[in-house]
């Protein structure tokens, strides 16, 4: 029998206004830590060994237009494999994020078109993730702003069938909080089949060993780290040890 790949543990730099932050609920408003300069955290996490990083662009997921500089930036500065997401609704942003050095987009507000999700496919393939960001039950979209009426069991089913890679669920009631993970939650989507990434309250080693069990393919941790609850090295160690 086949030992389970180790969790992959991806640092988050949030980037607001040209620093590093977390929000507590994706408020704009309700600014929980400050990390210092992206360029500065992503050297940092990427000489701490992180082997890929999340970069939302927090203006971009606001306003639906993202930084195109701010990818490359990032890209350069870490020298990883970069997810990005924030504002990201047209297939042509999304082409544009890769050609800035990204080697994942992440989408949520569009995700919720079959048509888009079709032609996403269709054009950048496995490096489509489609975010289900969750807030009371139904997937947030617009920037967290406001609520769909559709599930998130609803949308990884429908991504599934439209050949999507991979998902990204966040419960938006944890992001931000160090509360620990949402993972009910979790359990409903795993079921659907896609590799799933999760995201929200993480705060422990403890919290990274239980998303491992669950099966997630990884977990994003952003607060966590910055407040200094863990290292990367202490993720990856308790991951082994599981």
């Amino acid at each position: 029998m086949l030992a389970r790949k180790q969790m992959e543990v991806i640092p988050a730099v949030d980037v607001l206004e040209g620093r590093v932050v977390r929000l507590a609920e994706g408020r704009r408003d309700s600014v929980t830590l400050e990390g210092g300069e992206p360029v500065d955290v992503a050297r940092r996490f990427a000489s701490d060994g992180a082997t890929r990083l999340h970069l939302v662009d927090l203006d971009g997921a606001f306003s639906g237009s993202p930084s195109l500089e701010l990818v490359r930036t990032i890209a350069g500065a870490g020298g990883l494999p970069l997810q990005v997401g924030g504002g990201y609704r047209t297939v042509e942003a999304l082409e544009a994020a890769l050609a800035a050095g990204a080697d994942r987009v992440i989408v949520g507000t569009a995700a919720l078109s079959d048509a888009f999700l079709a032609a996403a496919v269709a054009r950048i393939g496995a490096a489509l993730v489609v975010a289900a960001d969750v807030q009371d039950g139904k997937v947030a979209v617009e920037g967290w702003t406001r609520s769909s009426e559709v599930t998130a069991v609803a949308l990884a089913r429908r991504c599934a069938e439209a050949g999507v890679a991979r998902l990204l669920v966040t419960a938006t009631s944890r992001d931000g909080s160090l509360a620990g993970p949402d993972l009910d939650l979790l359990a409903q989507v795993l079921p659907v089949g896609l590799p799933l990434v999760a995201a929200g309250g993480i705060a422990s080693t403890a919290d990274l060993v239980e998303l491992q069990a669950l099966g997630c393919e990884a977990a994003i941790t952003g607060s966590a780290l910055l407040a200094g609850r863990f290292t990367l090295a202490e993720a990856r160690a308790a991951l082994a040890r599981g």
